[in-house]
């Protein structure tokens, strides 16, 4: 099945909540844990999405290179300016079971690119 997915004026948290059940197939009646699932989902205006609170300007995400003071720290407002997509793919990235199934359901999330 295919979900086509309005991101306006919707608070990111619970758009990427609300993808990831969609992609594990938890909405519908035939759900099987060991079955993997085939439905799409299509987020279009995702540049329309809302944050709440002050979370645009303090939340940092980390990344650690393996190398002695090899931390690196970035802001929410910096990567949603460059990549808003991938900000949203890792949200609901991490809110799916972590087996090997995983990658493979990520490949469900679309974005439409063609939001005017």
């Amino acid at each position: 099945m295919r979900y086509e997915l309005d991101a306006t004026n919707q608070s990111l948290g619970r758009l990427a909540s609300k993808i990831a059940i969609i992609l594990r197939e938890k909405n519908l009646p035939s759900y099987t844990p060991n079955k993997l699932p085939t439905s799409q989902v299509i987020v279009k205006n995702l540049k329309n999405a809302k944050f709440t609170g002050n979370k645009l300007n303090k939340k940092k995400y980390y990344h650690y290179s393996g190398y002695h003071s090899g931390i690196k720290a970035r802001g929410l407002s910096e990567l949603w300016e460059k990549k808003p997509e991938e900000v949203l793919r890792k949200m609901v990235y991490l809110m799916l079971p972590v087996n090997r199934t995983r990658d493979k359901i990520i490949r469900n999330l679309k974005f439409n690119y063609n939001d005017n």
